[in-house]
């Protein structure tokens, strides 16, 4: 179901479990646009680190940021949906600075909630583990900044719809 074309270029954020990769299509869809995933923008080494449980560092984070910010910034007037933790605001400056008219999705849950589905999932590189420095790193929205926080509970349609209203919202 296709709620309307858009021209905004959507960044779904937030820690790992909260279900940025299984959200991104379903509101691409419901968007008309498309959807990149923001895993696929990682070079092979910031797999490697983060399959063996070791948090990136930012100048681990900046590539994979630019090769995302290029991306949407090809989408700006098209509109699109790419999937990205952006936890800091640094990290959300930068793919502003590479694609000024993003918008961020923060999908937003319970640590408990987000912890026991991280743990149902299957062949995903991202360990429970590394959930407390995703917190501990977490920067949320800022005022000033262009987004919403879509809570994660309930299911994927429940979540997207949730997201696709909120984006109304802000036009």
């Amino acid at each position: 179901m296709q709620e309307r074309r858009t021209p905004h270029v959507v960044v779904v954020m937030g820690v790992a479990g909260t279900g940025k990769t299984t959200i991104g299509p379903l509101l691409a869809d419901r968007l008309g646009v498309p959807y990149a995933e923001g895993d696929d923008f990682h070079p092979p080494e910031n797999i490697r680190k983060m399959s063996s449980g070791t948090p990136l560092t930012d100048d681990d984070r900046w590539p994979w940021l630019d090769a995302i910010g290029s991306w949407a910034h090809g989408r700006a007037g098209l509109g699109g949906v790419v999937s990205s933790s952006a936890l800091k605001r640094s990290y959300r400056d930068r793919l502003r600075a590479a694609a000024p008219g993003v918008v961020f999705v923060h999908l937003t849950g319970d640590r408990a909630l987000i912890e026991d589905r991280m743990s149902h999932r299957q062949g995903h590189f991202m360990p429970t583990a590394l959930l407390d420095s995703q917190f501990a790193t977490l920067e949320p929205l800022g005022a000033d900044e262009v987004g919403v926080d879509v809570d994660v509970s309930g299911d994927p349609e429940e979540i997207a719809d949730r997201a696709v209203v909120a984006l109304r919202d802000l036009d």
